[in-house]
């Protein structure tokens, strides 16, 4: 869909992938797993971050083998055929509506944060996000992709920097009970929820063909950023581990005992660019997928057309404005991040296990150990989210019948009156 002056290098690609998963939730979910498991909330991320691992080199090695705008829904789709991909693009579709305004309300929460706003600021300032993803995507991905291997760079050194500062904030904490017993559903529960932090490796499958080269970048760019992601969480966990709970922004508080005051800015101001950063890639990847299954003619030509810069612009707007609608509906009803997290969570449980049993046929023998543990990952975080799972499982349900039958009966009837 590009020019080769207009990709991105691997570099580059490790940097849009870490703010991806670092996102607005780096400050955040570390904080939500330890109200959850207390202090097995560090052991919760330890697996997490290993079992991810396995799925990481899997989505690399099909992104670098089988380079396309539909990501997991076109690994799926050569392995079982065009209904089975289909309804996992649709899944992926469907997140935005819970998606979308999970990401920018926690954005939200910086800007709040930074500015101290009234509560009647909250939806023009979300809604003019939207605006802004717009212009940044207006013109493609690499500008933006450079600008987030700057923020991620940023975001590593904060952590770093609080990591060494750790003494002088360890003299403040007030500690938490400690859990000498171990209890297993707590700490499933905190990797279902921090499984949201790793949301966006399939994100990059959909941009692999805004890389200069798969083949060569794919696999070192996501392994770096997975790596690089999973370090960082584990250190702001470790930082806040026996911070007292408290409704506000630990990470916050924290910046502040550690260097004396101005964590709302640095905190604030670094959420909001990675918060920013999240929800312009799942734009740039869902605009793409819209415009793929478009082509594949599951949704109509009007999705086809590109503008000058190779921008699928009339599917950009598309999801725009149906995050529009839904940050409208979110604002004015009942809404709970943490169950929004849980639903986003389950749709990609059920992504990325179809992405591991398409490797299972896509990719060579020597790749079935990392799949069965790719698998495997899949099945505990699905245990984990528990009740959550309904809204993956009722789309599921919904889609793939409807697409077998447009499949069997709907589309040859068309191609014949062709």
């Amino acid at each position: 869909m590009q020019n080769s002056r207009n990709k991105i290098g691997r570099w580059q690609g490790a940097g849009l992938l870490t703010t991806t998963l670092l996102g607005t939730s780096v400050f955040i979910l570390p904080q939500m797993t330890i109200s959850t498991a207390g202090h097995w909330a560090i052991l919760s991320w330890i697996l997490l971050t290993l079992a991810i691992l396995p799925v990481a080199m899997v989505f690399a090695k099909l992104s670098s083998l089988y380079p396309h705008a539909g990501g997991p829904a076109y690994f799926v789709e050569k392995a079982f055929g065009k209904s089975a991909g289909r309804t996992i693009g649709l899944l992926f579709l469907f997140v935005v509506p819970i998606g979308a305004p999970a990401a920018i309300i926690m954005t939200y929460w910086f800007i709040d944060t930074l500015f101290g706003l009234s509560p009647q600021w909250a939806l023009p300032v979300q809604l003019s996000i939207i605006g802004l993803l717009f212009l940044l995507n207006y013109r493609g991905i690499q500008f933006s992709a450079t600008l987030q291997l700057v923020l991620t760079l940023l975001i590593t050194l904060v952590v770093i920097a609080m990591l060494i500062g750790q003494s002088a904030f360890a003299e403040t904490q007030v500690s938490l009970p400690q859990k000498n017993v171990f209890v297993l559903d707590p700490v499933l529960a905190a990797m279902g929820l921090a499984f949201w932090s790793f949301l966006g490796i399939e994100a990059i499958s959909h941009l692999a063909d805004d890389f200069q080269s798969p083949q060569r970048d794919l696999v070192p760019a996501i392994m770096t950023g997975t790596l690089l992601v999973g370090a960082i969480y584990l250190g702001c966990t470790y930082l806040l581990m026996d911070a007292p709970a408290s409704d506000s922004l630990s990470m916050v508080s924290a910046f502040d005992f550690i260097f004396s005051g101005h964590g709302a800015y640095v905190i604030g101001a670094l959420g909001v660019a990675g918060g920013l950063a999240t929800v312009n890639v799942y734009t740039a990847s869902l605009s793409r997928l819209l415009w793929s299954l478009s082509n594949d003619n599951v949704l109509p030509s009007f999705f086809r057309t590109v503008n000058r810069h190779a921008v699928p612009q009339r599917a950009l707007q598309c999801v725009l404005i149906v995050m529009t609608i839904t940050l409208v509906v979110t604002h004015y009803g009942a809404h709970d991040l943490e169950d929004l997290i849980g639903w986003v969570n389950g749709v990609f449980v059920l992504i990325y296990l179809a992405s591991m049993l398409a490797a299972v046929r896509l990719l060579s023998p020597g790749y079935r150990p990392l799949v069965l543990f790719g698998c495997l990952f899949c099945a505990t975080i699905a245990v984990g989210l528990g009740s959550k799972m309904i809204y993956a499982l009722g789309l599921f349900a919904v889609f793939a019948p409807l697409l077998w039958y447009q499949q069997r009966h709907i589309l040859p009837r068309l191609n014949r009156n062709a």
